[in-house]
């Protein structure tokens, strides 16, 4: 199906839940004028449509391919992503002093967000070197920030993250890939990693690997990895690609979907010399790692709005032309298109209000960041706070939303060459990389619940409260639960009872912030979103927030429970 960039949708997140007017009203943001901001949601729009949406299926249906090392993709594919490198999409945030136009965050976004949603899996590829750009800019030293930076903000280089080994999964810690010092401060690097989103293509002239491993003689655990930069191809001093470096994509993984994304098994150093350079201080790779999780953490759960609203779109667009059925209780017995059957209404409104919801959290996270980055006082805490809400539920309701999706549809939507069951297995993946959600939800119990004694996330929801106090009082009574549970864990829980309730306790406050912005929304839309937007909001404050309210006796329930069998009996 066709896809459509939900313009007005975005602008009026920017302008409401990013504050992106605000935004420009500083320095480091001034080149952010309306006029600006219009256009580039407009223009990525319609690139994102004209472009990457086109290579959607087919993307799927041919996917990534491994021949002698080398990993294609399907006809289209390059030359897409060479205009979108020309056009200079990839270089919206990007530091100015490297080629960037040092625009705020949450308008790369917006940009991220409509490739997304034409091409979930192609838009991974710049996903991945955004976070490489954070990790480099924050952590490299001038001649790494020299070699690098401009290449990967322009796109002409790609950039990847490389943690996960077969025997350590989420275990960081556990990691034995290892580092030996080489000739001119270098490192040989040399070991195996799994899961390496684009490690290998020909869309870029160079991937840039960013992987964590062991020094000799380093402390067991998280507290003994450090990070290097491994190009594919060794750097010439005049900045071109040189020498292929010793590393190969060893296998291709066979997944669930997202299937244009060649996800790599990565192998460095078979013949004992894979070059890296350590980015930071020896020891210091997790700290250094973390600034590039959290940046794809972001933009993650930014992947759970993207799919979300594709499949919304299809959906939408078979509900109107599908007729099917008499409407029960009309007098008429002609049947009509099935959007006017009270349960498809009601998956769709479900779909919007989760869609939307979730956009709303993720611009106003989005603009927290940027606030962060300014310096303003508290702004960085918050969106430390609000990472881990978006990514985990911002993941869940692509799950959600596109499995309403297939079931509207019906039996058609199980079909494949509907196209509904797409984003059903590529929405999948979401929630599990980037840290599971459950490791979402025990970082916010855990690290984020103690900024401050608990400090910055009870301002937040109380700002949720009041903001709903009086015109959405679901939403308001379930920011005052989620105030009621961030002090029972604050005031002495134990940690197992703590991390029993973390997931259902991030979905409350997920959902309190998401139906607190969307409120904001529904209180300034303007056009056909003031008719539409009032309507989505009061769903969620009835329906959805109602529904989160229930989780309330789960987040408080402890851990007893969990432990009432022991290993042997739950498993068996």
């Amino acid at each position: 199906m066709t896809f459509t960039a939900p313009t007005a949708d975005q602008n009026l997140a920017l302008r409401v839940n990013a504050g992106i007017e605000e935004l420009a009203s500083h320095e480091r943001f001034a080149d952010a004028s309306p006029d600006l901001v219009e256009a580039i949601v407009e223009g990525i729009g319609q690139f994102a449509a004209g472009e990457f949406a086109p290579l959607n299926r087919i993307g799927d249906l041919e996917g990534a391919k491994l021949a002698e090392g080398t990993v294609s993709l399907p006809a289209g594919y390059a030359e897409a992503y060479r205009a979108y490198v020309e056009q200079g999409w990839n270089a919206i945030s990007g530091p100015v002093d490297h080629g960037g136009q040092g625009l705020p965050f949450a308008l790369a976004s917006t940009v991220i967000e409509s490739l997304g949603s034409a091409n979930m899996a192609f838009t991974l590829l710049p996903l991945l070197t955004v976070g490489a750009i954070e990790a480099i800019s924050h952590h490299g030293n001038q001649d790494q920030k020299d070699t690098y930076l401009a290449k990967l903000i322009s796109g002409e280089w790609s950039g990847t993250m490389n943690l996960t080994e077969p025997q350590a999964g989420s275990d960081v810690g556990a990691l034995r890939t290892t580092a030996t010092p080489a000739e001119g401060g270098k490192w040989h690097i040399k070991g195996t990693k799994i899961f390496i989103t684009w490690g290998e293509h020909d869309l870029s002239g160079n991937v840039i690997h960013l992987v964590l491993a062991r020094t000799p003689g380093a402390p067991a655990g998280t507290r003994g990895i450090s990070l290097f930069v491994v190009p594919k191809y060794l750097v010439n001093p005049d900045g071109s690609p040189g020498a292929r470096n010793d590393l190969r994509c060893v296998s291709l993984e066979h997944k669930l979907g997202i299937m244009a994304s060649p996800t790599c098994v990565m192998s460095f150093g078979d013949n004992d010399a894979c070059i890296g350079e350590m980015i930071g201080a020896e020891n210091e790779g997790l700290k250094a790692m973390f600034t590039m999780m959290n940046s794809a953490r972001v933009n993650v759960g930014n992947q759970g709005v993207q799919i979300a609203e594709r499949a919304l779109q299809q959906a939408s667009a078979y509900a109107r032309d599908r007729v099917q059925s008499a409407r029960a209780g009309s007098p008429s017995k002609e049947p009509v298109a099935i959007i006017e059957h009270p349960d498809v209404r009601r998956m769709l409104l479900r779909m919007r209000a989760l869609t939307e919801g979730a956009r709303a959290l993720l611009y106003y996270t989005a603009g927290m960041i940027d606030r962060g980055a300014l310096g303003i006082e508290g702004a960085q805490a918050r969106a430390d706070c609000l990472v881990p809400m978006l990514k985990a539920w911002g993941t869940d309701v692509g799950c959600e939303v596109s499995s309403l999706g297939v079931q509207i549809h019906g039996g058609m939507g199980f079909i494949e060459e509907t196209g509904a069951a797409q984003h059903y297995r590529d929405a999948r993946i979401a929630p599990i990389y980037e840290g599971t959600n459950g490791i979402q939800a025990a970082d916010l119990v855990t690290r984020k619940l103690g900024y401050e004694q608990g400090g910055v996330l009870i301002a937040l929801l109380g700002e949720a409260a009041a903001g709903a106090a009086d015109k959405a009082p679901t939403l308001a009574a379930l920011a005052a639960d989620c105030l009621d549970v961030a002090r029972w864990m604050a005031d002495g829980a134990s940690l197992d009872d703590k991390l029993a309730g973390s997931v259902p306790f991030c979905t409350m406050c997920a959902t309190a912030v998401a139906g607190w912005q969307l409120l904001r929304q529904a209180e300034a839309a303007d056009g056909a979103l003031a008719a539409t937007k009032p309507v989505v909001a009061r769903y969620f404050d009835e329906h959805l927030a109602s529904e989160a309210r229930g989780l309330k006796a789960a987040a408080m329930a402890g851990s007893g429970l969990l432990y009432a069998l022991d290993a042997e009996a739950l498993a068996g």
